[in-house]
């Protein structure tokens, strides 16, 4: 096949998040594909376009388009029929790119890996005769929808109601031009095709790298707990201001010399505010290297509550043994059994009782990390997506034939 992809950022080999799910999908089908990528790039992302780029038979990269000055924001509000969101993220330079990648090679697929530049699929002429893939790792119509109910007349509540205004129309509207949709979970599935029962979504999971997410050794775990993220992403930040808040003063009742690791790249100013106040939380900012985290505390907690998609820090967390306990949004995607797997609670009193349980019990901790490490190499391998990922590509221009 011949496979471009396009994206929202570049997905390289030390990126966390999201684009790590590209960067492998690049990286893996390339050894028996022809593989292009077509992405936005940040100026301190460029020193690593070697990375991925030698895996394409064709690169681009693109600056990332400016933002826009708030007067304007608000006049697109306003009047434009496309939503604020998609044109934050418009570039006429991404489509005449795009627009040349096509006429050097002929395509049998176009992938647009997040929905922000599934725009650039959405009704194009200049992919007429290619199948257009739109990969969705968060509906932004059903993430913004979720956070205004949650976070209700707070200031991020207020921007995700601001958001919403005609997104569901133009978002569908998009989803159901594409020959194909993927999604990472069947919760996501669910949730697209009970919008648009039309919709031809299919299953392709997120992953790990089972043997460079594994414990070196033994470990002198300390008495601690550890979220990771992305935190200009809000659910990874309201995440840890939720658990902070709500569950934190609990677990620290249970156990006062417990600690707190809030680790990842760009914490936003709020959030180093609770590493001045508080002394059990530690705000690490971007690490090197997220696995002496895994092997330093004895629990990962994954407190999300907005968003959607497939969480890859969870998998991480699975992959190096380590015992979890989470919110039921955050257990999406990966089929587990509350109690057999990993502890799963929505209420903060019951979040910080599995919390402070895992934190005294090493016999559970043992257990729960050993089930989550098997679960992880049984089912989540990069190969093993990717090789989903090629049936469903390979079935789609098939059935076309």
């Amino acid at each position: 096949m011949d496979i471009l992809f396009i994206c929202k950022t570049l997905p390289h080999e030390k990126v966390i998040g999201g684009p790590i799910i590209i960067y492998n999908r690049v990286r893996i089908l390339s050894q028996r594909h022809n593989v292009s990528l077509l992405c936005f790039v940040s100026p301190e992302e460029r020193e690593f376009e070697g990375t991925v780029s030698r895996f394409c038979r064709d690169f681009e990269a693109v600056p990332m388009p400016a933002r826009d000055n708030p007067f304007r924001k608000a006049r697109d509000w306003l009047f434009s029929p496309v939503p604020v969101y998609f044109l934050n993220n418009y570039s006429a330079e991404m489509y005449a790119r795009l627009r040349e990648m096509v006429a050097r090679y002929r395509y049998d697929v176009v992938i647009s890996e997040y929905s922000m530049v599934a725009q650039y699929l959405f009704r194009n002429p200049d992919l007429a005769g290619m199948k257009r893939v739109m990969s969705v790792h968060e509906c932004y119509f059903l993430a913004r929808r979720k956070a205004w109910k949650v976070q209700g007349l707070s200031r991020a509540g207020l921007s995700a109601l601001f958001n919403l205004k005609g997104l569901k129309k133009f978002e569908f509207d998009m989803y159901a031009d594409a020959d194909k949709v993927l999604v990472l979970t069947p919760e996501g599935r669910d949730e697209l095709l009970d919008i648009r029962p039309d919709l031809d979504v299919a299953v392709v999971p997120h992953g790990v790298d089972v043997d460079h997410f594994c414990v070196s050794g033994e470990c002198a775990r300390e008495t601690a707990v550890m979220f990771l993220g992305n935190y200009p992403h809000d659910p990874n930040r309201d995440a840890v201001l939720w658990f902070h808040e709500n569950v934190w003063p609990r677990v620290k009742k249970e156990v006062p010399e417990a600690l707190f690791y809030v680790v990842g790249k760009d914490p936003t100013p709020d959030l180093l505010e609770l590493a001045r106040s508080d002394p059990s939380v530690i705000v690490t900012g971007t690490v090197e290297d997220v696995r002496p985290y895994f092997e330093r505390v004895k629990v990962f907690v994954n407190p999300v509550r907005i968003g959607g998609g497939f969480r890859g820090k969870i998998l991480e967390a699975m992959s190096m043994g380590l015992p979890i306990v989470t919110t039921s949004l955050g257990a999406e995607g990966v089929n587990a059994e509350d109690g057999r797997d990993m502890l799963i609670a929505d209420d903060p009193a019951d979040f910080a009782a599995a919390t402070a349980r895992l934190l005294r019990d090493d016999g559970l901790c043992d257990g729960l990390g050993e089930r989550v490490r098997a679960m992880a190499l049984e089912c989540f391998s990069w190969e093993k997506g990717v090789e989903e990922l090629e049936q469903v590509l390979l079935e789609l221009l098939s059935n076309a034939r």
